[in-house]
């Protein structure tokens, strides 16, 4: 394992850990957990922005809802099972069936289409251990689930600006290149062939729509239908599938989804699942390994260091740090007894992009020396530095 491997930077960077007594388990240490949320509400965000509703599900449920949607039969063998000599339950693998279970309280209507919702699943799937890398593959993982209920003549435009806006969050995030498959009807399937037809033709459609040209992956659909897959490259050249959209008729049908059409009658929608990171984990170790461990301002874990310069400027430090994490900048104090250049290397060893040095004449002026990563050095009051930071941390959001 070499220096830029995620699962080197994760334990260096003070992440995460995983142990070998819980293979596939992700243990976040709070540096990471901080890391995992500025992810987590950025997506959020944008979703929200895209008019999803974010809603929570249960992860344990009956086998009865597994087999009602097929699951059962096609993951049981990578699905946590629980049998209490009452009722068989099976923790989630995905969330799918769950937000169906939501759209079901209640009486729909045509004119509430296309429906909307967004969810940070906690999934776990029984991986085999030979499979497991990192927090790459792992047994237990949250996915960016989102699943969007609507009408035929919805879909095309559904889907398209679901991937307008997983460009937007891949480039933001550094990686304005990725490759993109559509995956075709496998062998065993449900759904008749001029179903199956329609589906890949209207995924196909909507990416030519964005301005790409997806390779096809015959055979390697869902059971339920087609699929467009997104992959990024690490800095291995491994390419690792995150984003997905997929196009299904046949879990609203079998877990009896309806709405009223303009005509009164019942009828079944669509169902479009999708995720833009896939695995909120695999994204933080791509995002590690691609920026070996020196993340951007916005997405590191603590963006600013504080560091006075003597323990007689410890309680300015302080006030100095309160004035950046009141203007939602996380900050860190690094007002040990180590020398000044010891916490400087400490902070560099912890990828903090930015420290502030207060002095005495820091403290009398009410400024601080803003220092970068590469050595460069500012000085400025402090007013001036919360300004800077907040905005850059409000940039980096849109560029990246």
């Amino acid at each position: 394992m070499d220096d830029l491997d995620h699962r080197h930077l994760g334990v260096q960077l003070k992440l995460w850990h995983l142990q070998e007594d819980a293979p596939g388990m992700v243990f976040w240490h709070p540096r990471g957990t901080a890391l995992y949320r500025v992810l987590e509400d950025y997506v959020r965000r944008k979703m929200r922005r895209a008019g999803y509703a974010e809603v929570r599900t249960p992860q344990l449920l009956p086998k009865q809802l597994w087999d009602r949607s097929g699951h059962w039969d096609k993951f049981g063998a990578h699905m946590f099972r629980l049998d209490d000599g009452e009722a068989a339950m099976a923790l989630k693998p995905m969330s799918c069936p769950c937000h169906v279970q939501i759209f079901n309280k209640g009486l729909r209507s045509w004119r509430e289409l296309p429906i909307r919702y967004a969810e940070f699943g906690a999934c776990h799937r029984n991986e085999p251990s030979g499979s497991l890398h990192g927090i790459m593959r792992t047994r237990a993982f949250e996915q960016d689930d989102a699943h969007v209920f609507c009408r035929e003549q919805d879909v095309e435009s559904e889907v398209a600006c679901f991937i307008a806006l997983l460009d937007e969050v891949y480039r933001e995030l550094g990686f304005p290149d990725y490759e993109v498959a559509l995956a075709t009807r496998p062998a065993l399937r449900a759904g008749d062939d001029a179903n199956w037809d329609w589906s890949e033709a209207k995924l196909g459609d909507a990416a030519r729509r964005c301005g790409l040209a997806p390779q096809i992956n015959p055979g390697e659909g869902a059971f339920y239908g087609p699929k467009l897959e997104f992959a990024l490259r690490d800095r291995l050249g491994r390419s690792w599938q995150c984003g997905t959209v997929q196009l299904d008729s046949v879990l609203p049908q079998r877990l009896e989804a309806s709405y009223i059409a303009p005509d009164g009658s019942r009828a079944t929608p669509l169902m479009i699942h999708h995720a833009i990171f896939g695995s909120l984990g695999r994204m933080i170790a791509i995002l590690l390994e691609h920026h070996g461990g020196a993340l951007p301002f916005w997405l590191s874990p603590d963006q600013v260091a504080v560091a006075p310069i003597s323990q007689a400027q410890a309680a300015y430090g302080a006030d100095v740090k309160a004035a950046f994490e009141d203007a939602g900048i996380r900050a860190v104090g690094y007002d040990g007894a180590d020398t000044l250049s010891r916490r400087i290397v400490a902070a560099h060893d912890m990828a903090v992009p930015v420290m502030a040095i207060v002095g005495g004449r820091e403290m009398r002026e009410g400024r601080v020396t803003l220092r970068e990563r590469d050595g460069a050095q500012a000085d400025m009051p402090l007013a001036e530095a919360v300004y800077r930071l907040q905005a850059r941390g409000a940039a980096g959001c849109r560029d990246g």
